[in-house]
């Protein structure tokens, strides 16, 4: 600016010469009182030089001048946007609780869905798009506004007492556990009086409802599919257990909880619930959750969960593979209350006496191959055996199932005998026995997944 007054005052002298003052002279004073002539001015060699010189030195000034304001500014500008950009982030609207915010907001692949969305993709929560109902809530199917079809889990009994940070941190941990045979967490949804997941929709259902596709007139899972699920989950638990941070026991694993997707492939839901539900610091609790004929003897004594507890409830998946049978229903035709060592000592037995084809589900028609049912009867008898100490760990599991040192381990299995309670005179031998004299409190829950 200063730059530019010097300039033009320089312009005005140099075009034009002022005579007079037109401000003292009267009216009748003519045309000679002033004038104003375009005429250059001369200036002498001294002046002018002088008129150069304070005018680079002035141009010298304005460029400083310039700069360090506009350096300045820019250094503002980014600290302040540097501010406002940690103060968001701090910010991080995670909860959707008065449905203001902007249901587009996401943590890494995780929506954040809006109440009314999907109470509209449930046609309002409607008993038709019922899926499954469980310990942890009921599961609708619903159909997003781009079409897309997805499971919505609706969870009951949630304990608010650990608050919205808990939620958070449990609802993130689970996110975090990626797999192909894992049930990805798309998305969820919280308000004051409602906890939401969204998973993708399984088109082919859980294990448990295909197990009994004769009553619904669908053909049976072959015995390669079979197989096939027993790996994929054994897959999916070895990534829990063993290379999920932090590792995840699912508490429940059973063919209702194992779901299967377009290709038939197994994917384990329902993991992580257990412990988002009780949301203690320890998996011990007082009381024990889970699917009566599922729990581990363990853990219906102590309260308290393992990797083992896990491969027990595997142990009990892969003989409900074989036989077409639910845990449960086979420990009431048994009159055993429901339970299941029983029937795992019934399998033993069969096994010894060489009739293991008496355990294959008649849906199959003989279709199965002989040495592959030996196998997985072997690994179903080393995942149940009583002590949990005993137990192979997951990826033991899975190379058993895979060929790899299945006869080593069952050899070694014989060799130990059956644990026994040694703390009582006249120790249960049954399953259903030790429920009875059991001084905790059982939770029977069907935790079964979206399907």
């Amino acid at each position: 600016m200063l730059l530019w007054c010097l300039s033009y005052k320089l312009w005005f002298l140099y075009t034009f010469r002022v005579i007079g003052n037109p401000l003292i002279c009267g009216p009748k004073a003519g045309n000679n009182c002033s004038a104003v002539f375009p005429e250059p001015l001369s200036l002498p060699p001294d002046g002018l030089k002088a008129q150069s010189d304070y005018g680079s030195k002035g141009h010298r000034v304005a460029v400083a001048f310039g700069a360090s304001f506009g350096a300045a500014f820019f250094i503002i500008l980014f600290i302040g946007l540097l501010v406002w950009w940690r103060y968001r982030h701090n910010q991080q609207i995670f909860f959707d609780v008065n449905e203001q915010y902007d249901p587009e907001v996401c943590l890494g692949h995780l929506k954040r869905y809006t109440f009314k969305e999907l109470r509209a993709a449930t046609d309002h929560f409607n008993s038709k798009n019922i899926l499954g109902r469980g310990g942890f809530g009921i599961v609708y199917k619903g159909c997003l506004n781009d079409g897309t079809l997805v499971a919505v889990k609706r969870l009951k009994d949630y304990n608010i007492a650990g608050g919205e940070i808990q939620f958070q941190t449990e609802v993130e941990t689970i996110s975090l556990a990626v797999h192909r045979n894992l049930l990805r967490l798309s998305g969820f949804c919280t308000t004051e009086n409602e906890r939401l997941l969204v998973y993708p929709y399984m088109p082919n259902g859980s294990v448990a409802s295909r197990l009994r596709d004769h009553i619904h007139g669908r053909p049976a899972l072959d015995w390669a599919r079979r197989k096939r699920i027993a790996l994929g989950t054994a897959r999916g638990l070895v990534y829990l257990h063993e290379q999920c941070d932090p590792k995840i026991i699912h508490r429940d694993v059973k063919a209702a909880n194992i779901l299967l997707d377009e290709d038939f492939e197994a994917v384990v839901g329902d993991f992580g619930l257990a412990k988002l539900l009780d949301h203690r610091d320890s998996h011990v609790t007082t009381a024990v959750r889970g699917t009566v004929g599922h729990i581990a003897p363990e853990y219906l004594s102590t309260g308290q969960s393992s990797e083992k507890t896990d491969v027990f409830g595997f142990g009990i998946l892969l003989l409900e593979l074989i036989t077409g049978q639910k845990a449960l229903d086979f420990g009431r035709a048994a009159n055993q209350k429901g339970v299941m060592l029983d029937w795992v000592l019934s399998v033993k037995k069969l096994h010894q006496e060489g009739k293991l084809s008496l355990l294959v589900d008649k849906d199959l028609k003989g279709n199965f191959d002989r040495i592959e049912l030996e196998e997985m009867v072997q690994v179903a008898l080393l995942c149940t055996q009583f002590n949990p100490s005993h137990r192979p760990r997951m990826s033991e599991v899975l190379r058993m199932l895979e060929g790899d040192g299945l006869a080593e381990k069952w050899e070694a299995s014989q060799k130990v005998e059956t644990p026994r309670f040694r703390s009582c005179d006249n120790p249960p031998q049954r399953y259903s026995d030790f429920i009875e004299e059991s001084s905790l409190v059982i939770e029977a829950m069907e935790l079964s997944g979206p399907r």
